[in-house]
């Protein structure tokens, strides 16, 4: 049996490349969640005007990952402090959020969250959302394992 999370921290392409590094995850996808239009094309996302994030969509077997792990695996991989960007991009499409998908999610993602901001860990405050989960949009099949195929990176990080 497998799970779903979903995480919007910036370019998703890297954040698709590291979740699938996972032990545990068994799908990641990339896709478009948040906003207001129905079926929209990466063209839409990058005006701003639609209010969907760039997000992965996460499958994966809580018997051999928890869901915490993947909360704490998506603060590492960018920085949470930024509002609207992530390094050179810039948008509300960029913005870090969580989409909880169930209560318990809510509360993990709630919780780390906390600890990581009261912790110390960053220099400003996180600005990580953390928002009910909406409709999952997949990207058009060329953003799908993009760096897998292509090689190279992307900005993932501040």
């Amino acid at each position: 049996m497998t799970d779903k999370a979903t995480f919007g921290a910036g370019c998703f392409w890297g954040v698709e490349a590291r979740f699938r590094e996972l032990d545990g995850v068994t799908e990641a996808q990339v896709g478009y969640s948040g906003g207001h239009v129905d079926k929209p094309t990466y063209q839409q996302v990058c005006t701003d005007q639609t209010g969907h994030v760039e997000v992965v969509e996460v499958q994966f077997d809580a018997g051999r990952i928890s869901y915490e792990t993947l909360v704490r695996e998506f603060f590492k991989l960018h920085d949470p402090t930024q509002v609207d960007r992530q390094g050179p991009d810039v948008g509300r499409q960029y913005r870090s959020v969580i989409f909880v998908h169930d209560d318990e999610q809510r509360a993990a993602a709630e919780r780390v969250r906390a600890e990581l901001d009261q912790g110390g860990t960053y220099r400003r405050p996180i600005a990580t959302a953390v928002e009910p989960a909406a409709t999952f949009w997949r990207a058009e099949e060329y953003h799908q394992q993009y760096l897998a195929r292509r090689g190279g990176s992307c900005s993932i990080g501040g």
